[in-house]
């Protein structure tokens, strides 16, 4: 049976305008927003920190496939074919032989990359998908600035040529880690796309990675800006790019989530 409604279905992404380019995306979701809003909650402690993050990455996650993902056409067939041959339907659905690489940047990355990796087992031949692990933290200055990342070790479990490499990273805030894992990859092929997922990011996240990698795709469900002047906080986001400030002299988000690595790990150090 060939149903219009099924092969003219496209996905829009929900999301907020703004002046970053089209390959970011600020993602309007009500119901996300409100669960970060909680997360970022001081009073937010495990086990509701891990119990968000599920519901954050997973809801991230649907909306980055989603818009970046292939489809192909298939027939399905229902239980109901066996009583009547209209019981099967042409549809475009998720081409199942794409492949998936998610990353793990140790240590606030480690939830979001296992949350995104099994997803997309269900989701894919799990043949094709898999799962790499880069220990990694910032580097700071005297006065606690970051001034690049500390790599410790990587475990990269092939090329990526023809994938879709998925970075989760909950905060986004100076892009020093995208930029290391960025050039940890560049030593093993060409990926289809690559796809950032992020709680949060900053202006200067954006302005500082946007300009660096055309094959950068940002994903994020907030834009902290909030020690910008009050000017330009009345602007659609990005207008006055260059006086967007969301990070404090520590280089930590503002209005921003507290440190979100030690809080998901109850580890402050």
């Amino acid at each position: 049976m060939q149903d219009i409604q099924y092969s003219r279905s496209a996905f829009k992404i929900p999301e907020m305008e703004h002046r970053y380019g089209n390959r970011v995306h600020l993602i309007s979701d009500p119901f996300l927003f409100s669960i970060l809003a909680r997360l970022c909650a001081p009073e937010c402690t495990q086990p509701w920190v891990n119990m968000y993050l599920d519901t954050l990455y997973r809801g991230l996650l649907r909306i980055a496939v989603n818009a970046s993902f292939p489809t192909t056409t298939r027939k399905i067939q229902s239980r109901m074919h066996s009583m009547h041959p209209e019981g099967e339907f042409e549809a475009s659905v998720l081409d199942t032989s794409t492949k998936a690489v998610c990353v793990n940047l140790a240590r606030a990355g480690t939830v979001p990359s296992q949350l995104c990796y099994d997803s997309l087992n269900y989701l894919l031949d799990p043949q094709g998908v898999r799962q790499d692990h880069i220990a990694i933290n910032r580097k700071v200055d005297e006065s606690e600035r970051v001034i690049g990342t500390n790599l410790a070790g990587v475990k990269i479990g092939g090329d990526i040529n023809d994938s879709y490499l998925l970075i989760p990273d909950p905060m986004g805030a100076t892009g020093s880690t995208i930029d290391t894992a960025m050039d940890v990859y560049s030593k093993h092929g060409t990926p289809k796309a690559v796809l950032a997922l992020h709680l949060i990011v900053t202006p200067e996240y954006l302005r500082h990675l946007v300009p660096r990698y055309p094959n950068l795709h940002i994903f994020a469900l907030r834009l902290d800006r909030g020690l910008s002047p009050k000017d330009v906080l009345q602007t659609i986001p990005g207008t006055h790019w260059d006086r967007e400030k969301g990070l404090n002299a520590k280089h930590y988000i503002v209005p921003g989530a507290g440190g979100l690595g030690e809080v998901i790990n109850n580890a402050y150090v």
